[in-house]
């Protein structure tokens, strides 16, 4: 409104001196007196003019919305990453069958189908992840992965590797990612994360069969330090990692374990996975088998007692897998392991062998899976007695949708020694029969493997 004032007292004074300019040529010159008096009068009405101009916009400002705040930063960020942030709930439960009739109902060489003749919680898992994203300005992210159930005491409970397993024992993973910006892009995780090497991982959903192999059982579960990932090209990526070691959270000795690996993937259809993997897996203090208040300010549980001699041999590791996407409803994996353990007053431990997969879509919800596989354990690493094992795998699935599965499964596992538990004590078998039920639920905002 303001922009109209001068417009207006332009063509008031306009229309003023025209009239002035008729009375002009039409009256007598009128007297100075008279002038000052029109003056005052035309000031008087310019006065009242601007007054009704004031009020009108006064008006006008007041039937205006008031402008839209603009969030603060701080606002803006909150939401940018409550959006940014996944996660995933998985219940994972199964009822098993050992047709041995175990004393305890225990099955051997399972890393999380324990228990025979039992409603058994495999895992109730939480998973939270903020990815990278660098075209977002992001480079850095994050994961925590909480389990509970009896996979956690396969991850977490064993003091062999662990020196305190009570500590870390519901945090399967917790890292956090940095991309560096150098080539294509550095990926570098540091924390405690998923081990790589082997065929199979964590979360059932994600599986073939229900069971895990018995090369998962035996593999390292997770590792604690810093990857690093370098995608060379769409076909080939490179892997380093240095960690603690084999399932340590916390390192018991000062070595320092190193992998190096590759992922080629020549087409979409094929992918194939090497890794090398050099450890010190002999601890060089005593553990602590019942932590009490410490004689230290220091915290329950970490040893000051060292193990003299301290034995420095090493653990090797060759692992590869490689998968095949046949068509779109049939897939074929293969694995294939070494492993070398060096013992103080002994030979090398060693343990081979490999697994094959075969898997098909029947329908949009049902599938069926075959799995076999060989493992040769000489020196008894794995198991504790020198032995050849071999173990075939039946699985059928049943989706109901994206959120709930169903498994049945049918499972042999066979010795070339009597090693099986039975209903009698002190009599073993050379092999073990189950037959399993698996009802695993998932949900959330995390999509895809997890």
């Amino acid at each position: 409104m303001h922009s109209h004032t001068p417009l207006a007292a332009a063509m008031f004074a306009l229309v003023m001196l025209s009239i002035l300019a008729a009375d002009a040529s039409a009256q007598p010159r009128p007297t100075d007196e008279e002038l000052l008096r029109r003056i005052d009068e035309l000031a008087a009405q310019v006065t009242e003019l601007r007054a009704m101009l004031t009020t009108r916009q006064a008006g006008a400002d007041r039937l205006q919305p008031p402008p839209a705040a603009t969030p603060t930063r701080d606002e803006g960020t909150t939401a940018d990453d409550l959006r940014d942030v996944k996660f995933g709930a998985t219940v994972d439960t199964y009822y098993e069958y050992n047709f041995n009739r175990p004393i305890g109902r225990v099955n051997l060489l399972r890393a999380y189908d324990v228990t025979s003749n039992n409603f058994s919680l495999n895992q109730a898992s939480l998973v939270v992840e903020r990815a990278s994203d660098t075209a977002g300005g992001r480079p850095f992210g994050g994961r925590v992965d909480f389990q509970y159930g009896q996979a956690t005491e396969t991850l977490q409970g064993s003091p062999v590797n662990e020196p305190r397993p009570w500590v870390y024992r519901n945090i399967f993973q917790a890292y956090g990612t940095y991309i560096a910006p150098i080539g294509s892009g550095l990926t570098i995780d540091f924390g405690k994360w998923a081990s790589a090497l082997g065929y199979e991982n964590n979360y059932s959903k994600d599986q073939n069969n229900y069971s895990r192999s018995l090369w998962f059982n035996f593999l390292p579960f997770y590792h604690m330090g810093a990857r690093l990932n370098y995608k060379v090209s769409d076909a080939l990526t490179l892997d380093y990692w240095i960690t603690n070691g084999t399932q340590q959270t916390e390192a018991f000795n000062n070595f320092k374990d190193q992998s190096i690996g590759m992922t080629l993937q020549p087409t979409k259809n094929v992918s194939w996975t090497a890794n090398y993997y050099l450890g010190q897996e002999h601890p060089d203090v005593q553990p602590v088998q019942t932590p009490t208040a410490p004689g230290l300010p220091t915290q329950p549980g970490l040893s000051l007692t060292p193990l003299v001699p301290y034995f420095t041999g090493k653990l090797n590791i060759f692992d590869t897998y490689a998968t095949w996407q046949a068509s779109g409803t049939t897939a074929i994996a293969a694995e294939a392991d070494y492993v070398s353990s060096a013992n103080p007053e002994a030979p090398p431990s060693k343990v081979f062998g490999g697994a094959g997969y075969f898997r098909h879509q029947l329908t949009p919800a049902t599938a069926i899976t075959v799995r076999a596989e060989y493992l040769r354990d000489r020196g008894g690493l794995f198991t504790g007695t020198t032995q050849s094992l071999k173990e075939g795998t039946v699985t059928y699935d049943y989706r109901f949708n994206d959120g709930f599965l169903v498994r049945t499964e049918w499972r042999l596992d066979s010795s070339n020694v009597p090693f099986f538990i039975t209903d009698t004590t002190n009599v073993l078998k050379t092999t073990q029969t189950t037959a399993t039920l698996g009802l695993i639920w998932w949900w959330g905002t995390k999509r895809g493997t997890w």
